[in-house]
């Protein structure tokens, strides 16, 4: 599951491409994905036995990631993550990507908004070598200063590569002040003054709280039995000591009562827009007719009202599309578009108008049909390979879907009707209340002339911070 939860509306490039499915018979009920186990130590392990290929796929997911960085050091959780690969007591991070050159193995180590996680994909003969290499970066990260400043200058120079980007742009707006203070304002690799002021007390200190057997999910797919892999769990994870964690505290939302436009001036051609509000998070019981109305609105590509209507019908822009982002918290729903800085006005207009229209007008039959068909039809391709199936499990344990979840997905989908749809739009959709950011040459935007909203502070002080 790409959780996608890194909402910062990375996806423009797929807008536009999204195709519906045709309508297909339902799939026969799927197996429940795996079994579960959980160690004395409070480590929770998950395993789907796989005899496809040769191959073993582990994944420990840590339950730390944006949600977990201290104010003013945002990034710690991904920095941390990163440098898990970066060196360790006895390897360098040299070392370690020789060796697992030399196996055909490949390890990846990454931080999210809600979790880190740390993966490793190795041939059965070639397991042991795997798990020596897993353990050692997993407990014995040597944090090192020269590899952690490397590891910042990297992370600082794609921040400045990304201000050349106006979807960035506009996506780092619009998160920051929907968000405020809460850490779903920043994407997972931080900020640059949060970066700057990382130090290794601080990557240490964060490790040592945070990487324990009872903050975490050890999940593993492939070429096993149940026996051999709750045996390889024990080795390489009894052992591992478990701590308290501390309780996570977070700030309020600010509140967003009206609506509010901000516009960034750039010299561009396309005005690249974004129009939103706080949505739903993950374990919201409406987030299956949710994801169905999004898909109808915009998300469905060319099979939505948005893509229809204001590229089609209009030809007002070349993107648009809408997204929504769910995790531990209400995450950021979006529709999103370029249009060229003349039609951003009539474009807008049409953006509220589908809003309302999904809102109080109940989907066609045929609309609810196709978007069923395409989440149904599509659910066996979040397990079509050993790496999908590991992401699936760990997902739904971590947001508390149960191993069945497969099995029940389809009737969760398939039992929706248009007032289930005409009801999460009306609740959940707010055409009054909302955030709008466009990144567009603001002296050729005759049709867009709402109030710029002035930026905080706050907001004033991070731009004046960036690289």
């Amino acid at each position: 599951m790409a959780r996608l939860r890194r909402f910062h509306l990375l996806v423009w490039l797929l807008l536009g491409v999204f195709l519906a499915v045709s309508a297909a018979p339902a799939a026969e009920p799927y197996p429940v994905l795996g079994v579960k186990g959980e160690l004395p130590n409070g480590l929770v392990w998950l395993f789907s036995e796989q005899h496809s290929l040769p191959v073993v796929v582990i994944q420990v997911m840590i339950k730390a990631g944006v949600l977990r960085d201290p104010p003013g050091k945002e990034g710690l959780a991904n920095l941390t993550a990163l440098l898990l690969l970066q060196g360790t007591k006895k390897r360098s991070a040299t070392q370690i990507a020789q060796e697992l050159d030399f196996i055909g193995a490949r390890m990846t180590s990454r931080g999210s908004d809600d979790f880190s996680l740390l993966s490793l994909m190795v041939l059965k003969k070639d397991l042991a070598a795997g798990l020596d290499l897993l353990e050692d970066v997993l407990y014995h990260p040597a944090f090192s200063p020269k590899e952690m400043r490397r590891k910042v200058s990297q992370l600082l120079a794609s921040f400045k590569s990304d201000e050349d980007e106006p979807g960035i742009v506009a996506s780092r707006a619009f998160c920051r002040r929907l968000y405020g203070d809460h850490p779903y304002a920043h994407p997972p690799k931080g900020t640059p003054a949060g970066l700057k002021a990382i130090n290794r007390k601080d990557l240490v200190q964060f490790y040592r709280t945070y990487y324990r057997p009872n903050n975490a999910i050890v999940t593993v797919v492939g070429d096993l039995s149940r026996q051999e892999a709750e045996r390889m769990v024990r080795e390489v994870f009894g052992s591992w000591k478990q701590a308290p964690i501390p309780e996570l505290k977070l700030p309020p939302l600010p509140p967003l009562n009206n609506p509010e436009v901000l516009v960034i001036n750039k010299d561009i051609t396309q005005a690249n827009m974004i129009w939103g509000h706080v949505g739903i998070a993950r374990d919201n019981p409406d987030f299956y007719a949710f994801q169905v109305m999004n898909y109808i609105l915009g998300g469905g590509g060319f099979a939505s009202r948005l893509m229809d209507n204001i590229r089609e019908t209009r030809g007002l822009a070349y993107s648009v599309g809408s997204t929504f982002d769910p995790g531990l918290f209400p995450g950021p729903f979006a529709v999103m578009l370029e249009t060229k800085n003349a039609s951003a006005g009539e474009a807008l207009a049409q953006v509220i108008r589908e809003v309302k229209r999904i809102r109080t007008q109940p989907v066609s039959p045929k609309e609810l049909q196709d978007a069923k068909s395409f989440f149904i039809g599509s659910f066996p391709r979040k397990m079509d390979s050993l790496g999908k199936r590991a992401a699936l499990l760990s997902y739904v344990e971590f947001y508390g879907l149960g191993l069945d979840y497969p099995q029940r997905y389809p009737e969760l989908v398939k039992n929706l009707a248009p007032a289930d749809i005409q009801r999460v739009a009306k609740k959940y959709l707010h055409p009054d209340k909302y955030l709008l950011v466009v990144v567009g040459n603001q002296d050729k935007m005759p049709q867009f002339a709402p109030t710029k909203l002035s930026q905080t502070e706050k907001e004033k002080k991070d731009e004046a911070k960036q690289p």
